[in-house]
């Protein structure tokens, strides 16, 4: 015979969310992180960031939530889970600030690429590739793009100037091109699309993802809220809760 209090039989399964709910959210302000790092010499404002570690951060703090919350269910505490409710009740608005950060980081991202991008392709050196560089070929390679707007900018930077060869780097080869090298007399080879409204589209992405799990997980909190507060007024009408005995209930 299992006796399980009506309390527990409500607080356990959504502990066992909130514990999934951290461990999703570090993973992606960790998303974050590192696909930040492969974009960073193209936005300059490391406070876009913050988002990310807010969203860390709650994930970690979700965790002891959830620890708190089964040590309140299975003691019966009644002031552990009003400390429980008022906890949810900071994570929440945490959760709403980092949506509104994340649309107002997103909202920039146009002008930071657009400020940044022209001064990564003036800096660009094919032959003793610097982080710069590297950051554009990998861009340029994973995007499926070529110059800022269209391969042509390559026209312009000092590389193409130094080298005179009237080719732009091997990056810009479509992978269906056989034998490219990158040859402007061939421009069938090379990616069409500049890589700066790539770019922009992709970082935007990255944002939307933290913006979508906070508001996901705004959302269990408020279901969390809802459920302790549930818990707490049925405790303070009958003190001698509930008990739900598997296969029947027993006076």
């Amino acid at each position: 015979m299992c006796m399980v209090s009506y309390q527990q039989s409500v607080q356990f399964p959504l502990w066992c969310v909130q514990l999934g709910a951290a461990g999703i959210l570090c993973y992606v302000g960790a998303y974050v992180f590192i696909t930040y790092d492969d974009y960073d010499h193209f936005f300059e404002d490391v406070y876009t960031l913050i988002p990310a570690v807010v969203i860390i951060a709650v994930g970690a703090l979700l965790f002891i939530i959830g620890l708190i919350g089964c040590c309140a269910t299975i003691r019966e505490s009644r002031c552990g889970l009003a400390t429980f409710v008022i906890i949810l009740l900071l994570v929440f608005v945490t959760e709403v600030v980092v949506v509104v950060l994340g649309y107002v980081y997103r909202a920039k991202v146009e002008n930071e690429v657009d400020r940044s991008i022209q001064k990564v392709y003036k800096t660009y050196n094919g032959t003793n590739p610097d982080a710069a560089s590297r950051a554009i070929d990998y861009v340029q390679r994973q995007l499926h793009c070529c110059g800022i707007h269209n391969y042509s900018d390559w026209e312009n930077t000092d590389w193409f100037k130094e080298t005179k060869n009237q080719s732009v780097p091997l990056s810009c080869c479509r992978e269906t091109a056989s034998n490219c090298n990158g040859s402007l007399a061939h421009p069938s080879d090379l990616y069409a699309e500049g890589c700066e409204a790539l770019v922009v589209k992709k970082l935007q992405e990255i944002m939307m993802h933290v913006i979508w799990a906070a508001l996901a997980f705004a959302a269990i909190q408020l279901l969390g809220m809802l459920c302790a507060c549930i818990v707490l007024c049925r405790r303070s009408r009958d003190p001698a809760y509930e008990l739900l005995i598997t296969g029947g209930t027993y006076a």
